[in-house]
């Protein structure tokens, strides 16, 4: 299973190195974001698993959204504050869509507060996806195009899913390989090209369909 994607936005150097640093010995992968517009654009487009904030104005415009901007408005979030923050700021926090609260220094707290968020997301995930004319269904394995079961082989399968879950979003190759394949590589690989031709050549019953779809030097989305 993939590491979790840690979005930590936090404009104070000291603070953000701090739990980059522990963040990472723990085994996540950390999108680093010291300004809020960068903390909006990585939200974007690395689809992060869980966000830490600094600033409760940046949970509202998360859970707000914004007009042509896509992102998981219901992503598990948690607001640092300093040491002896008063019930009122955390009460604000949570009003502004916060999910919990933690003193930015008290690591350990922190990381058992990530890790039930984290675990009741997992638990709470759909079963079954549906994108468009598509229908993924986890727990039986299978994926139904206008109702007719297209049999798929383990990877090919694990692609469509990782696909569904977000169907109009572009997928690098790079995140790809880390999420379906467990591969971190720098190096120039045709495993995710020749998964996604023989994926897509299955699920297009008709000369009409258009499911995964190719973005030329980036990757692959699911619907155009």
């Amino acid at each position: 299973m993939r590491s979790s994607a840690v979005l930590l936005a936090d404009p104070e150097p000291s603070s953000r190195a701090y739990l980059e640093r522990h963040l990472r010995d723990d085994g996540y992968e950390v999108l680093e974001a010291p300004w809020n517009a960068r903390a909006l654009d990585l939200a974007e487009r690395h689809a992060p698993d869980i966000v830490i904030v600094a600033e409760a104005d940046l949970c509202r415009r998360l859970r707000a959204g914004e007009p042509g901007r896509r992102w998981d408005r219901n992503i598990p979030m948690i607001l640092l504050t300093e040491p002896g923050a008063d019930m009122v700021e955390r009460v604000r926090a949570l009003e502004h869509g916060a999910d919990d609260v933690c003193e930015r220094h008290v690591y350990p707290e922190l990381l058992a507060r990530m890790r039930a968020l984290l675990r009741r997301a997992r638990q709470g995930q759909a079963d079954v996806m549906e994108a468009g004319d598509l229908v993924v269904d986890l727990r039986a394995r299978q994926v139904l195009v206008r109702g007719a079961p297209v049999p798929l082989a383990g990877r090919e399968f694990e692609l469509a899913v990782q696909l569904a879950r977000d169907p109009h979003r572009v997928f690098t190759k790079a995140e790809l390989l880390r999420d379906v394949w467990g591969v971190r590589t720098s190096l120039r690989t045709r495993t995710v090209d020749s998964h996604a031709s023989r994926l897509r050549r299955k699920l297009c019953l008709l000369d009409t369909d258009h499911f995964v779809v190719n973005v030329w030097g980036v990757g692959y989305r699911l619907l155009p």
